[in-house]
């Protein structure tokens, strides 16, 4: 081999080596420049997708995991120390863990996203009318014979009251023609017999491994121990009409 081509080896070496350090230092200064550029927005949606979505829900209203705390009013009033703190400590007898190792900077962009989505709705002007929609909700519909609205209607199905400004029209319409839906803890139809022969109608607002309180379609609530009954049926369908058009 030529000795020209022999001295071009280190040369060529060294070319190299230089080539991939300088393109391994771009890349560090664009990663870096990109850290910088990320807004508080961008860290605290990222924080709350990959640790909080999974229990309170991408929009934060919650499942039946966890409770809705983008349109809570008790959580709309809490201050930003008192989330923080909830964040870090967690919540004590209850399924919040704490999320010690997060940042300062992280814990402080997540209840700014937390706050972006308590006001999503707040600007919101829903379609349709409401004057027909309350004709309806009392009358055709019957949903009020289970379901109360600012202190109108029944008690057997949850209060709607702050419902509509938590969830949007689509949201709401596909809940009210859903086919199928699991029945949520305490509103569980059952019927029972009790010892005495009595067959009772109602739901089951709470229950443990000996007693159960059970509310009859009257409003009235009765509490029995589980021995004391010969019979106690629960029903996993909810008592929520499937067939509205």
């Amino acid at each position: 081999m030529p000795p020209i081509c022999k001295c071009l080896f280190p040369l060529l070496g060294l070319s190299l080596l230089l080539w991939s350090l300088n393109i391994s230092f771009s890349f560090a200064q664009q990663s870096s420049a990109s850290d910088r550029s990320t807004t508080p927005n961008e860290v605290g949606r990222k924080t709350y997708n990959t640790s909080c979505a999974g229990c309170h829900g991408l929009d934060g209203r919650g499942s039946n995991k966890a409770v809705n705390i983008s349109g809570s009013g008790k959580v709309r009033h809490l201050s930003d120390a008192q989330l923080s703190g909830i964040i870090s400590n967690g919540v004590p007898g209850t399924g919040m863990p704490a999320f010690r190792t997060f940042s300062e900077k992280q814990t402080r962009a997540l209840v700014g996203y937390l706050r972006s989505l308590q006001g999503k709705f707040a600007a919101r002007t829903p379609p349709g009318d409401a004057r027909r929609g309350r004709e309806i909700f009392f009358g055709k519909g019957e949903c009020s014979s289970c379901h109360m609205i600012s202190g109108e209607g029944g008690f057997l199905g949850p209060d709607l009251s702050g419902y509509g400004s938590t969830a949007s029209a689509d949201a709401i319409r596909d809940e009210i023609i859903r086919s199928k839906r699991i029945p949520p803890q305490g509103y569980r139809p059952a019927v029972l017999i009790t010892s005495e022969g009595d067959r009772l109608e109602g739901m089951i607002r709470n229950e443990d491994n000996f007693s159960v309180q059970f509310q009859t379609k009257d409003g009235s609530f009765h509490f029995f121990q589980k021995a004391e009954l010969r019979n106690l049926d629960r029903f996993e369908a909810s008592l929520m009409t499937t067939d509205y058009p």
